[in-house]
């Protein structure tokens, strides 16, 4: 797709796309479920029948992509995120579905409490309004927050980065034209395509709600560096398993080797393995034989080094994106818990243990948004979690946290119905009382 063709699926200012963005939304707020879900189907039937448009827009840009040299070269891991295939298209299709079939996010009753006798307040989820969704070399972003957007009612403006912007232009005008035939307004789903866009639309904080980057930690660290509107994400995805002294070792090499190889390029994807020293002798040379055996590329402290062969020395802040490991051996839980605050960025971290004591401390004591015992970090996914899909994983402590579904993409509004009260009548000598109440 030529860069006029995408053009036109943009209006001449981001102001103008987030102005449509933010009427959008209201349009959508108080839409029905059986509306939402409607459209969400239609996306889907849409994104099948487009298959072919789709791929030769991918192949666009995966052209483009195999002749950057130099800073610009992308590197294999972003060049697999990149590509579309039948595989990744079908589970688009599937998530866009499984959207469609979660429990509506909007208008629950979050929490109900008498005031007084006919003086009820309610606090009531609804919708964020306008997101910006700033991501990289990722097709599947683009549906995934689509879908998660339009269930949750609001509206989302998506800025891809140049390696995608074919791709993410063509599934946009296929969202739309889904979207259009529904009866709801095409804005509820626009692309914003161009670097210089980017800082104009992290200017409007009048308009855009909340923004989340999906990339590189360059260009999560420049968005919160250049914007005043909430910021929703994570910087990098350097997991860790632990693997106790107490462990079961078959089940140790599964897990670790899904870890790694299921999908080297995602953020949940395993970094680091931490062996206890009680069971290193025994255990590395074990680990490494089926490290060798899938080609993945091993990096180890002095103390793995004098057990295994490996390539280079570890190194603990590396997010790999590939087959590539840091290992390290410790001398106790403790010493692995530390590691893991020190180094570690908050995604998710794993241990490997039949101990059941030593598993609950580390759930209980290790800071990060997943923690697990005896399960591989690549479950550290929204559609693994059964939120159908997500915008991102989150490693804040506020708004949300971990994989962002449609939960994360609410919030709330206290909705007070009364007779005519009035706050006079609660003060003085002969004041009314409040019961405060929670009714169900």
């Amino acid at each position: 797709m030529s860069a006029a063709a995408i053009a036109t699926q943009i209006v001449a200012s981001t102001r103008e796309v987030a102005q449509a963005a933010k009427s959008a939304s209201r349009v959508l707020a108080p839409l029905d479920e059986a509306r939402r879900n409607a459209a969400l189907e239609a996306m889907a039937v849409a994104l099948e029948a487009a298959s072919a448009e789709l791929f030769a827009a991918n192949a666009e840009d995966l052209e483009i992509a195999a002749a950057m040299s130099g800073e610009e070269k992308l590197s294999s891991a972003t060049m697999s995120r990149l590509k579309l295939n039948d595989a990744k298209l079908r589970e688009m299709v599937e998530q866009v579905r499984s959207v469609k079939a979660l429990l509506d996010p909007l208008g629950r009753k979050l929490d109900a409490i008498e005031l007084d006798e006919g003086l009820n307040l309610q606090k009531i989820s609804v919708p964020l309004g306008v997101l910006a969704v700033i991501f990289e070399a990722r097709p599947d972003a683009v549906t995934q927050i689509a879908a998660l957007a339009l269930k949750s009612g609001n509206a989302v403006m998506l800025k891809p980065g140049r390696e995608v912007e074919r791709t993410a232009a063509a599934l946009v005008r296929v969202l739309r034209g889904a979207i259009e035939a529904q009866g709801l307004p095409v804005d509820c789903v626009s692309l914003v395509v161009g670097r210089e866009r980017m800082a104009e639309v992290l200017a409007m904080h009048d308009l855009v709600d909340m923004v989340i980057p999906r990339g590189s930690k360059a260009l999560v660290e420049y968005v919160h560096a250049n914007t005043r509107i909430p910021v929703l994400g994570h910087s990098e995805g350097i997991c860790h398993i632990y693997v106790d002294r107490d462990v079961d070792e078959e089940l140790a090499l599964r897990v670790i080797d899904d870890a790694k190889t299921d999908y080297p390029a995602a953020c949940n994807a395993v970094e680091t393995v931490l062996v206890h020293r009680e069971i290193a002798a025994e255990f590395l040379p074990k680990l490494a034989a089926r490290l060798r055996e899938k080609k993945i590329a091993m990096y180890g402290d002095e103390a793995t080094r004098a057990l295994v062969s490996v390539d280079a020395v570890s190194d603990w802040h590396t997010e790999y994106g590939e087959l590539a490991l840091s290992i390290g051996v410790v001398n106790s839980l403790d010493a692995a818990i530390d590691h893991i605050h020190a180094h570690g960025s908050a995604h998710t971290e794993s241990i490997l243990t039949e101990d059941a004591a030593a598993a609950e401390r580390f759930l209980r004591e290790v800071d990060a948004a997943g923690v697990f015992h005896n399960a591989s970090t690549r479950f550290a996914d929204g559609f693994r979690y059964g939120f159908g899909a997500e915008v991102g994983i989150s490693t804040s402590k506020f708004h949300a946290r971990g994989p962002v579904g449609l939960d994360g993409l609410t919030t709330y509004k206290y909705v007070l119905r009364g007779q005519g009260q009035v706050a006079g009548d609660y003060r003085g000598t002969d004041a009314r009382a409040f019961t405060h109440k929670r009714v169900s």
